[in-house]
């Protein structure tokens, strides 16, 4: 199955401007518009896909993904000496001054987008494209819900970086908007969530047809409620000191802890969605075993492993994946399509110039702290399907060079690393090739860039067990994580959700979000750990500033637009 990339052709439409001249104002034939557009459920298809395609940025080090696993204490920096922004954004640093300025702005053009369909699609009939006036209610509802969700996701995507955000929620609202407070940002978030989950179908996951695969659903929405409950009210409580046990929403109402309980018990017993067999099997490096033939890693033979995929229940490679919820699509493609489409968590925290089957090289971004690997049981099989010890043969390191590039500690991620084959049919320099050129037919033959197509998951079904667990103060979410490990049965403890998110999540782009709401991110830094710089013995050891409350900056360069409308973050 060939990767979905969204369409970027109708992101950004041509709004055509009439002249007040009665003879030039005529009606435009040929381009699209406000007037023209959005009166079919193709022009919302296309419409939709540029509100997919705004997840997008440009650069590498405003990627959601790559910035919250530098920010976290369980990554380092890495690279090589020139690789400055992955340092300054582990360092807490900002000399560049518009370091997440593509996420800022792509937040934006994903906000802009939603309220466009919002708007036209409730005033807009569809029935002519139905057999039924039910029929074209329904579609109306589930693309309204959908946007409402995705623009919730931006919002709620940015505030736990930024904090309060301006908040633009209509066609015609004026874009010079001041930032709103941080209670204020999170109600919006909240509503937009809770407008998606009374809109969204109730439709069992199994049931949702293959073409939808990518896109948000009910269930989706019941657990980024949940997420950004946690998150407010924990960041209010322990970065703030304002002690929160609900959100304030902008119609009066508010959502409590009980609401959110009710939802995620919603997407437990009706959503479809549940835990894959193994842990290991959701990561591309348990299908390398397959491939062409030939036993690629022994090591996942060995272990009997078998990758779900990445394309639902029906998949045309893997077995089949009903635990990832949500997550963002790539494709392979292009220089001409930009870097950005396709997955470049891989690429850039991929083992630093070295090439080894079953493991292609990166530039070395995001070492592993060995502090994780240290204090994590050796019988938790997720410590091994996590972290990959470079210079071990039985995990297929064993030709390892190091001293390629700075805080080199001699462990990677494994979940988000390249993968690579031997070609059975050599075209390429070495007669190896991504695992996605494989698998994807691909033409194109860079060894580097573009062979990246692995999904970035934001959301899988553990998250929604252990949130469960977490609001309700009950082992049985922790316990269903734990025993898919094969581990023992524990009591609920604080402590122990943390240490099941710590290793269930690591490096999926969690963790320093995990930190922040629950305070406990000024004792997570500071440590002097052993590294390799460049060859060399060092020290490395980040100093977090709690004067910034866990936040980023405001892109310099929005904050002069606005003409000091924007207030830069507490700082900086």
């Amino acid at each position: 199955m060939k990767k979905v990339i969204y369409s970027i052709s109708i992101a950004v439409l041509a709004i055509t401007v009439s002249c007040s001249e009665d003879y030039l104002d005529t009606e435009n034939l040929y381009e699209k518009s406000l007037d023209n557009f959005y009166s079919s459920p193709q022009d919302i298809d296309e419409a939709m896909s540029g509100v997919y395609n705004a997840l997008y940025t440009a650069t590498p080090h405003s990627d959601e993904a790559i910035a919250a696993n530098l920010l976290s204490d369980m990554m380092f920096g890495g690279g090589g000496p020139d690789d400055r922004s992955a340092k300054n954004v582990d360092s807490f640093q900002d000399p560049e001054e518009d370091t997440y300025r593509d996420l800022w702005v792509q937040t934006y053009n994903g906000v802009v987008r939603c309220n466009t369909i919002i708007e036209k699609v409730e005033t807009t009939d569809f029935s002519s494209f139905f057999n039924s006036d039910a029929e074209a209610e329904s579609y109306k509802q589930q693309t309204i819900g959908e946007a409402y969700f995705m623009r919730g996701f931006f919002y709620f995507r940015a505030a736990k970086f930024f904090g309060g955000m301006p908040l633009i929620l209509a066609i015609n609202d004026p874009r010079d908007a001041p930032r709103a407070s941080y209670t204020e940002t999170f109600g919006q978030i909240a509503a937009d969530f809770k407008t998606a989950i009374d809109l969204l179908p109730s439709q069992s996951f199994s049931s949702i047809p293959t073409a939808r695969y990518g896109h948000a659903n009910k269930w989706v929405a019941e657990a980024y409620i949940a997420r950004a409950y946690l998150f407010y009210t924990g960041y209010m409580t322990n970065i703030e000191g304002q002690a929160t046990s609900d959100i304030a929403l902008p119609d009066g109402g508010t959502l409590t802890k009980s609401q959110v309980v009710a939802y995620l018990n919603d997407c437990m017993n009706s959503s479809g969605y549940g835990l894959a067999s193994d842990f290991r099997n959701l990561w591309p490096y348990s299908y390398v075993n397959q491939s062409a033939g030939d036993v690629v890693l022994p090591w996942a033979e060995t272990e009997g492993l078998s990758w779900v995929g990445q394309d639902g229940l029906t998949p045309t490679y893997g077995t089949g994946n009903n635990e990832t919820m949500f997550m963002q699509r790539y494709t392979t493609t292009n220089w001409d399509w930009g870097q950005q489409y396709n997955n470049r968590y891989p690429l850039f925290f991929g083992i630093r110039d070295n090439s080894m089957v079953p493991f292609g090289q990166g530039w070395g971004w995001g070492s592993v702290n060995p502090k994780l690997w240290n204090q994590w049981d050796d019988a938790d099989p997720r410590k091994k399907g996590s972290i990959l010890q470079l210079g071990d043969a039985e995990q297929g390191a064993g030709s390892y060079e190091a001293d390629k590039g700075d805080h080199e500690t001699g462990f990677v991620n494994k979940k988000y690393t390249t993968i690579q084959h031997p070609d059975p049919d050599p075209e390429g320099e070495d007669g190896v090739k991504g695992m996605f050129y494989f698998l994807y037919d691909m033409n194109n033959g860079d060894p580097l860039q573009l062979w990246n197509a692995q999904d970035y998951i934001y959301l899988r079904y553990a998250d929604v067990l252990l949130m469960h667990a977490e609001l309700t103060e009950t082992a049985d979410g922790i316990n269903a994580v734990r025993n898919r490990a094969g581990l023992e049965s524990v009591g609920y403890s604080l402590a122990a959700l943390k240490e099941e998110r710590l290793h269930e999540f690591a490096f999926e782009g969690l963790r320093w979000f995990d930190l922040v709401r629950w305070g406990d991110v000024e004792d997570a830094f500071g440590d002097q750990i052993d590294v390799r710089n460049s060859g060399v013995d060092a020290k490395y050891s980040v100093k977090y500033r709690p004067e910034t409350k866990g936040l980023v900056p405001v892109p310099e360069t929005e904050v002069r637009l606005s003409n000091g409308v924007y207030e830069q973050n507490p700082g900086w």
